[in-house]
């Protein structure tokens, strides 16, 4: 359901009954984890998240390892801020 390398893939799942009997598959929300920096990047008006994700992390879908290093939840608060936390390498 998720791609390979999505923060999501190796989440898990619960059912959840609705209120008129159905149920419904859901994703656990991972917890967040906040890694070991490289640095921080300035970004410079236009940046997005996926090329300075691609230029750091050379997986333009990890953009979301630059919200967990930002302490962000969602891409959208982190494309605000000035100054995005770069990873450190995973081992």
């Amino acid at each position: 359901m998720f791609f390979p390398g999505s923060r999501y893939a190796d989440a898990g799942t619960y059912t959840v009954e609705k209120p008129d009997g159905t149920t419904v598959v859901a994703t656990r929300i991972p917890l967040a984890r906040r890694p070991a920096l490289r640095g921080y990047h300035r970004r410079l008006d236009g940046q997005r998240l996926d090329h300075i994700a691609n230029h750091y992390l050379r997986d333009a879908t990890a953009f979301w390892r630059l919200c967990e290093a930002s302490g962000t939840v969602a891409p959208d608060a982190l494309a605000a801020r000035e100054l995005v936390a770069i990873p450190a390498e995973e081992r």
